[in-house]
């Protein structure tokens, strides 16, 4: 009996570790996306410079940074942060497939997109038990 209760306290130290640093992953995703829908949204001119030189014209800029911005709040709503997930996966697809187009680096697209899920599965409990990673034990 001793160490099933030791080894549920690691197993609980652990789980709530794990937590705590998909919400810091979570959050720092979050204020990035933010950020970078308010941009979008007010058309601040660093950002139609870099879109213009992506092809995207400035009209375009305030609908794509609503679509962020909506996806963003999804995510950082625990009831709808797997929806808000797969909205953002949807959106960062699109940048990927912009930079490949326009011929740039597609890596931070790719490690964001990366960064949200692996900040969700840490936080969400049932995205944890949905995709097993240690079937092992």
């Amino acid at each position: 009996m001793e160490t099933t209760l030791s080894s549920q306290n690691v197993t609980g130290a652990k789980s709530s570790t794990s937590v705590w640093v998909g919400r810091v992953i979570s959050g720092l995703c979050i204020l990035f996306l933010l950020f970078d829908a308010a941009m979008k949204v007010i058309k601040e001119i660093h950002t139609i410079q870099a879109s213009a030189q992506l092809g995207w014209p400035a009209h375009t800029l305030q609908g794509i940074g609503l679509v962020l911005l909506i996806s963003t709040i999804l995510y950082a709503v625990p009831r709808t942060s797997v929806l808000g997930a797969v909205l953002l996966t949807g959106y960062l697809g699109g940048a990927i497939a912009v930079m490949v187009r326009a011929e740039q680096q597609l890596y931070f697209a790719l490690v964001f997109a990366l960064l949200v899920w692996l900040g969700l599965y840490l936080r969400n409990e049932k995205l944890r038990e949905l995709l097993p990673f240690n079937k092992g034990k």
